[in-house]
Parts: C-alpha cells; sequence; structure tokens
C-alpha cells in the first residue's frame, strides 16, 4: 500500500504536516495540509497544451469548504454546498494573486487549482493555509512554476505579533495581516487594522516573510523528495517573428513616446492617439504581411507601448496625465445627492467617480452568515457594482464578478471599524462605480465616508484611500500616488492604502516585479500617507463631521437591555404579546439573549409617538413597579370564572376579586354584572398565601349600602 511522504514543519509554535501521494494521486500534484484538526486537500492540473489563440495564463483557483469538516449539514432545498461564498470567493482571490505572477510569462496552458476545507476544529483558520497548500501542491507536480510561494496572516495581540494565531487569538487583535512571498520576495498583502502607522506595517511584512522563507524551503526539501517533480514539462506556447517585432519597434517607439510625454489628462484621447499609431504601422504592411503577420502586430505594439510610457516616466520624469509622481488627480465631491435614501455621496477623482448611496435598517435586515467556518449575522455591509458603461464598454452583465466581490470586501475593511460600538442599525453601503480609470475601490472608500457622515452616523473618524504604483527598471524607481488604469496595467506594484488622519485601517498590495526593497515600501507607505491627507482635506471640506441628525425619512432605533427573566413575558404564549405590540404601536421589534443573562430589544419605528408608545409599553413589562397592597388600581378584567374574574393590576401581574368582593350584593352570577375587556377600579388587599396570588376588592370602593331596619312587631 502506498502511504505516501511526509513532512512537517513548526510556524508560530504550531506544527504544520504536508502529505502527498496517498490521495488524488491522478491530479498532477496533490497534497494533504494539516494544522491542528485543520485538514484540507489542494490538487492541480495543467492541461498538455495550450488552446489555439490563447495568449495568457488561464488560471483558475477555486476553494471549498465541506460542511462536513465542521460536522454540519448545508441549508437550503437541496441539502448540498452550492455557489461559493463572498468568504470562499475572497480566499481564491488571495491565492490567485499570489500564484499569478509566479507562472512563465510564456506558460498558456489552462490550469485549474482547487483547494478543498475536509476538515476545521473551529481555532485554526483555513484562509491562512490555502496558499502553502496551492504552492505544495504545484511543487511537486511538474508543473512550471516559478515557486514556490507561501502564504501567512500576522495578528497583533496586546502588541505582540503573532504568526497563524487562533480564533480565540484574534478576537483581541488590533491588526489581521495575510502576506504572501517567496523566498526572495513579498508578492501580495492584504489586512485590515486599527489605524496603526506606517512603520508598523512594515515590521508585519518583515515578520511574515519570516515565517514564509522557512515554509518555502519546507516546500523544496518536499518537492526534492519525490520524484515526479522534476524535471518540469517542457513546453511552447508562443512564436515570435523577430523581423516583424524589430519593425514595430523601430516604427512606433518614438511615436509612442511622444503621445507618453505629452501629459494629456484625457483617457479617451489618449487610446485615440495610440491606435492611430498601431494603425499607420498596419498602413505600412502589404495585404499579405497583414494576413500573415498581423497578430503579431498587436502583441509587439502593446510592448512597445508598454516600454516607451515607462521609459518616458523613469528617465524623463513625466507621467501619462502631466502629473507629477506624488500628485493627486482633481477632487470634486458631493453630499445628499439622492432624495429619499438615508444617505448618499458622489466621490469625483479624475475619471473615476462613485456615487455610494446609505441604507439604515434594523436587526432583521442583518446578513444571515451560514458557513462551515463562521455562523452568525453581519451588520455593516458594503456592496460594490462595477458595470460596464464606466469603462465605456457594452458587455453581458453576468451576475456579481469575483473582482466586485474583492473590491467591496476591501473598502469594508476599511471603513467597519471606524462605525461606532454597539451601533444599533443595521448599516449598508452601496456604491455604483459611474467612471473608472484607475483607483474606483478607494473612491468607494472616499464616498462611502461622506455617505455615512451625510445619513448622520456618527463615525470616530473619516477615512480616505489612495492606490499607490511603482515603475522599477535598470536600477531605477518611481512611487506614483493615484494611479491611473494604465499606470496600474504598465507597472509594477498595485498597493492600495486606506486610513483616517491618525493611522492606516486597511491595505492591498500586489507586486508584479522581482525584488521590492524595503526603502521602496517605506517610500510607498510615506507618499500613500501624504496623498491619504490631501484626500481627507477634500473630504472634510465637503462635510467636516456627520450631521446631527438622522435624515428625516430614516427609520428611529431605540434599543435597550432588559433582565433575561422577562424575554418570555415580552414575547407571551406564541408570540401573542409581542406581536400585539407591533400592531398596536406600527412597531418593528426585535429581542436576543446576550452575554451576562439579559437580553437587547430593539425597537424600529418611522414615529415618534408609536416608538414611544411601544418602548413604554416594553419598559411597563419588563421593569414592572411594586404591586402595593392598599393601594388601588384600575385594570381590565381578564377572564370570568365562577368564583370571580381575573383584573390585570399591572402588565404582565394579573389578581382575583372573589365574587363575594365584587359588589356588596349577593351576586348570582359574574356574567350578570360585567364582561371581559371591562376596565373596572379595584383595591389590593393582599396576597393569598397557598396560591401566591394577589386578592383584589372592588366592593370595599363603593358605598357601602345602609343596613335596613326589622319591621316592628
Amino acid at each position: 500500500m502506498n502511504i505516501g511522504t511526509k513532512m512537517s514543519i513548526i510556524t508560530g509554535g504550531k506544527e504544520i504536516s504536508i502529505e502527498t501521494g496517498k490521495l488524488a494521486k491522478q491530479a498532477d500534484g496533490s497534497v494533504v495540509l494539516q494544522m491542528g484538526n485543520t485538514v484540507m486537500l489542494a490538487t492541480v492540473v495543467a492541461s498538455p497544451t495550450a488552446k489555439e489563440g490563447v495568449d495568457f495564463l488561464p488560471l483558475t483557483v477555486d476553494y471549498k469548504e465541506k460542511f462536513a469538516a465542521a460536522g454540519k449539514i448545508p441549508g437550503g432545498f437541496f441539502r448540498r454546498e452550492a455557489r461559493p461564498t463572498d468568504s470562499e470567493i475572497l480566499i481564491m482571490r488571495l491565492v490567485d494573486r499570489a500564484l499569478r505572477p509566479l507562472f512563465p510569462d510564456d506558460y498558456h496552458a489552462e490550469v485549474q487549482l482547487m483547494i478543498q476545507l475536509l476538515a476545521y476544529d473551529g481555532e485554526h483558520q483555513p484562509d491562512a493555509l490555502c496558499g502553502l497548500a496551492a504552492s505544495a501542491a504545484l511543487a511537486v507536480s511538474n508543473i512550471p512554476f516559478g515557486g514556490p510561494m507561501s502564504e501567512v496572516r500576522v495578528g497583533r495581540v496586546n502588541g505582540e505579533y503573532i504568526v497563524n494565531p487562533t480564533v480565540s487569538q484574534m478576537k483581541e487583535a488590533d491588526m489581521d495581516v495575510m502576506v504572501a512571498g517567496t523566498i526572495k520576495d513579498i508578492v501580495m498583502l492584504e489586512g485590515e487594522m486599527h489605524e496603526v502607522s506606517e512603520m508598523e506595517m512594515v515590521e508585519v511584512i518583515k515578520i511574515a516573510h519570516a515565517a514564509i522563507i522557512e515554509q518555502c524551503k519546507f516546500q523544496l526539501e518536499l518537492a526534492a523528495m519525490i520524484p515526479s517533480a522534476t524535471p518540469k514539462r517542457e513546453y511552447s506556447h508562443e512564436t515570435h517573428n523577430e523581423d516583424i517585432k524589430a519593425r514595430v519597434f523601430d516604427f512606433c517607439m518614438d511615436k509612442c513616446k511622444e503621445v507618453a510625454r505629452q501629459g494629456n489628462p484625457s483617457k479617451e484621447s489618449r487610446t485615440t492617439q495610440f491606435d492611430s499609431i498601431k494603425a499607420e504601422f498596419m498602413a505600412t504592411l502589404t495585404e499579405e504581411e497583414t494576413a500573415t503577420l498581423g497578430g503579431f502586430v498587436s502583441i509587439y505594439f502593446s510592448d512597445v507601448k508598454k516600454k516607451a510610457i515607462r521609459n518616458v516616466m523613469l528617465h524623463e520624469g513625466k507621467r501619462l496625465d502631466g502629473r507629477k509622481f506624488d500628485e493627486i488627480r482633481p477632487i470634486w465631491a458631493e453630499v445628499n445627492y439622492l432624495p429619499i435614501v438615508h444617505g448618499s455621496a458622489v466621490f469625483t477623482r479624475g475619471e473615476t467617480q462613485s456615487l455610494t448611496t446609505l441604507t439604515l435598517g434594523g436587526k432583521m435586515d442583518e446578513q444571515m452568515l451560514d458557513g462551515v467556518t463562521h455562523r452568525g449575522t453581519e451588520k455593516f455591509m458594503l456592496h460594490y457594482n462595477f458595470p460596464p458603461f464606466s469603462t465605456g464598454e457594452a458587455r453581458p452583465l453576468r451576475g456579481t464578478s469575483r473582482r466586485e466581490v474583492g473590491h467591496g470586501n476591501l473598502a469594508q475593511r476599511a471603513l467597519k471599524n471606524m462605525l461606532p460600538t454597539d451601533y444599533p442599525y443595521t448599516v449598508r453601503l452601496v456604491s455604483e462605480i459611474l467612471e473608472s480609470n484607475g483607483s474606483s475601490s478607494m473612491a468607494t472608500v472616499c464616498a462611502g465616508t461622506l455617505a455615512l457622515m451625510d445619513g448622520g452616523v456618527p463615525i470616530k473618524a473619516p477615512v480616505s484611500g489612495i492606490a499607490m504604483g511603482l515603475i522599477a527598471d535598470d536600477g531605477k524607481f518611481v512611487v506614483l500616488s493615484d494611479i491611473l488604469g494604465d499606470e496600474d496595467h504598465l507597472g509594477d506594484m498595485d498597493f492600495k492604502v486606506t486610513g483616517t488622519a491618525k493611522g492606516i485601517t486597511a491595505c492591498q498590495m500586489d507586486i508584479k516585479v522581482d525584488g521590492l526593497p524595503y526603502e521602496v515600501l517605506i517610500q510607498a507607505l510615506e507618499q500613500a500617507k501624504a496623498g491619504r491627507v490631501h484626500i481627507l482635506n477634500k473630504i472634510t471640506e465637503t462635510l467636516a463631521v456627520p450631521n446631527p441628525e438622522l435624515k428625516p425619512q430614516t427609520p428611529r432605533i431605540e434599543a435597550f437591555v432588559v433582565p433575561n427573566e422577562m424575554i418570555g413575558a415580552l414575547i407571551g404564549p406564541g408570540g401573542k404579546i409581542i406581536q400585539a405590540m407591533q400592531k398596536e404601536t406600527n412597531t418593528i421589534i426585535t429581542i436576543e439573549e446576550i452575554e451576562g443573562g439579559q437580553g437587547r430589544v430593539q425597537v424600529m419605528s418611522n414615529n415618534a409617538d408609536d416608538m414611544n408608545n411601544a418602548v413604554g409599553r416594553i419598559k411597563s413589562i419588563a421593569f414592572p413597579p411594586t404591586v402595593e397592597v392598599d393601594k388601588e388600581y384600575e385594570g381590565k378584567i381578564k377572564s370570568l370564572q365562577a368564583y370571580g374574574c381575573f383584573v390585570e393590576i399591572l402588565p404582565g401581574v394579573d389578581g382575583l376579586i372573589h365574587i363575594s368582593e365584587f359588589n356588596w350584593e349577593k351576586i348570582a352570577k359574574m356574567e350578570d354584572v360585567c364582561k371581559e375587556g371591562d376596565v373596572i377600579r379595584f383595591k389590593v388587599m393582599g396576597k393569598d398565601e397557598k396560591t401566591k396570588k394577589w386578592k383584589l376588592s372592588r366592593k370595599v370602593l363603593l358605598p357601602r349600602p345602609e343596613r335596613k331596619e326589622a319591621p316592628s312587631a
């Protein structure tokens, strides 16, 4: 029996084992990774050849959490795992962004990498292990790959940096950063933090990279034990024509440089100029050359265009749109743009524009999360939409893309820690990108800040965001602030940083170049800080502080804590009491148990009188005044019995008026003198020692009839 090959490494004081050769042996590469009792299977398969006409890497990364891994059964009608959740999509993106730059540029075979969570112990988080598992599967395969690569999470708990912290440890963390890299370089970074400094960010990266280096060496040792891992398969996925390449270079380079140095701020105008240069070259070809060599022209022209723009930046100090390297595009913003909605803002920076709306709801509006690794609710949602017209394109809509999920998540992480603690509302921001030419996720952060403040949400501080770029070649480099879409495409780094005036709240970095010296990273962070402050000033010029009041159309919410033992009294049998209160007061009332033996009540209403009515009724039940003996009360008859009637003394507290205590006159049947619903006055006489019921009397409040004298004999 093949028992496979298994090795272990200690990372952050925790053992990680990787086994190969036992499961999924028909895949090109497969490994089983385990930390604690969290187990995952990673497999990779690459097509033997590239499909005709494919000039890119068709890499697919899929991650699936199996409900059985945590001893759960999926919800829904079919009771099986369905489309990926947002959480799974975000993990796929983390792995994809780290792996993709490490494949050879000329490798175009279809690659499918699948990661499955098979067991989850509730403490060791799988997202921090997926990058290592994916890279290990590639390492033990014969697929060409420039790794190994690994990912780790770094959390800071009480000032201590912890690599791959547990779920329990992360509950107290003020930094949560995922870092990916190779033995030489950092290739990807993403995280959220509580207003930290730039040097604290650099410290996190250094700690993470030390762990990544050890894990990469570990993968090399593992691969060396697998005979099929070497040599890597040979391939030939590109053909070239050196003659046409030289002709395109000679004809187009200087012309492209001229367009690049013009400093034209219009993307459309620049695109037209570059297209004209390409058309001019095509006109120099014969019909036969066009038919046989035309396909090479687009490839080589893109290369020439990229080199020309980069050369002008590095050696002439000029950006495509004429800005200085640290200059931010023109900004204008407006709040309260839309009627009816609970808050709105437009934020425009250059040719990138976000229209963001705010909606405030109650407890019932929270997003239900029913996953393998997390089950609960989410009170703050941020959704990012990127329609095709924002870039002047016409293409079909295929539902929410992975990119939209990722950009929305980054903006959400940037803003969520600025919401006030225990804010009673459920908050939803929706960013509609109406124009896009770089940094649309950062425009979402800025527009989201303004929409929150416009809606009267008392955020702790406004947040701004900026995307930084890098051009590096021949030992020279320039760091670019507020990059354009073209600068992102042709550059070597996309580094998004969000924060307040006090510090960084979230970041995301993708690096496309080998080697990023820490001095370059520090310069990028410091330059980003200056840009963030500039943008923050533009935000506060538009709206300095949150509006003191909610908009008139926003529903009002009151929340308060009640004793746990009173929850049942508030709900009533079968929900009778709470349903009646909601109907009679036109409110929405929710009750949930919280820690400390208490219940949290939330009341949502569009009317102040209804709100006061509902809150008063709830508090009268949850905090009932004490019934006092010898005191008069007025209450409603709740039920009639042969021996008397039960009357409500206080909400939720009843007492008995015995038939003999209702009138001075003798009563044959209670139905003859009263009915259910009648409101009467009575006096509390005391408590029955046996039944513990309150004894009431109506007749003591009535005039006592005069005694009739007996007739004389």
